[in-house]
């Protein structure tokens, strides 16, 4: 896994502590093409890693990469699924047939027998595969490396205890994507006790994990015996906490976790892009 991986929510006006920012964001990046400069540039300093949600505008990006292949050789993306909002959002304008359609419109009579049906007898597994089927869709001949589970739906079958569908999301990932499970979750401290519980093998955990504890839910001190002690491919998402930290400060607290193999990261602007690079490399390099 590369050390720096780049996130997508400063695309789609994603900012968790100011609105006016999120917006103004959305608006810079309503082009295609400024989205691909700014991969682009990533590309150039040879973070070569995406992780996006399943956003409906990420096939923009994905069919921009497709005809695009020698330029994306390197190029990896690992997707985040399924897009929790995105259903939500159309069920509230389409209904369960419209959501359905919208989505799943090349084999509809086939989800309608194998998913529909399954959701109706509340087997998620089943369900969660046609999902997953679905949006990897999009995807099609991009070089994925790995595919999260969305922290929403992590959070909760871990709360329902599901251990069946963890194991089982690890296994048809593997077998059928040939890519690396990954949970993204808001507990890391819950989900690497519960996964060695389902006795799943060496998956990549995701989760907010920073110096001020800002969305590390089960607490600072849990988290760190954890990263100390479990040895697994964590994920640290959100390492400035969102803006409240310092990049040298924040760096400088994640590197010190072995287990830490990636950091993820976003940012709209190239100057921060090569700063966080440069502060990351020399800190890694200074150990």
């Amino acid at each position: 896994m590369d050390r720096l991986l780049f996130g997508d929510n400063q695309f789609f006006g994603v900012n968790h502590l100011s609105d006016e920012k999120g917006r103004q964001l959305a608006i810079k990046f309503g082009r295609i093409e400024a989205i691909m400069d700014v991969l682009d540039y990533c590309q150039s300093l040879g973070i070569n890693t995406f992780v996006c949600s399943t956003r409906p505008q990420i096939a923009n990006i994905t069919e921009f990469v497709r005809k695009n292949p020698s330029k994306y050789e390197n190029f990896k993306i690992s997707p985040t699924i399924p897009d929790v909002h995105k259903y939500n959002n159309a069920l509230s304008e389409l209904g369960i047939l419209g959501t359905i359609k919208n989505f799943v419109p090349s084999n509809f009579v086939n989800f309608l027998s194998k998913g529909a049906l399954s959701f109706i007898k509340k087997d998620f597994l089943s369900m969660l595969k046609v999902l997953i089927d679905s949006e990897m869709q999009m995807f099609r001949s991009i070089n994925v490396d790995v595919i999260y589970l969305q922290n929403n739906v992590t959070d909760l079958l871990l709360g329902l205890e599901m251990k069946s569908v963890f194991k089982s999301f690890a296994d048809y990932i593997r077998k059928k994507y040939h890519a690396e499970p990954g949970f993204m979750t808001m507990n890391v401290p819950r989900l690497v006790e519960f996964i060695e519980y389902a006795q799943i093998e060496n998956p990549v955990i995701c989760g907010s994990i920073n110096k001020i504890g800002f969305r590390m839910f089960g607490g600072k001190e849990k988290y760190e015996e954890v990263l100390k002690t479990k040895k697994y491919r964590y994920v640290a998402m959100q390492p400035l906490a969102a803006g409240a930290i310092a990049p040298k400060e924040a760096f400088e607290y994640l590197v010190q976790f072995d287990n830490i193999v990636s950091i993820l990261f976003g940012s709209s602007s190239k100057a921060h892009i090569l700063e966080t690079k440069r502060i990351i490399e020399e800190l890694d390099n200074n150990k």
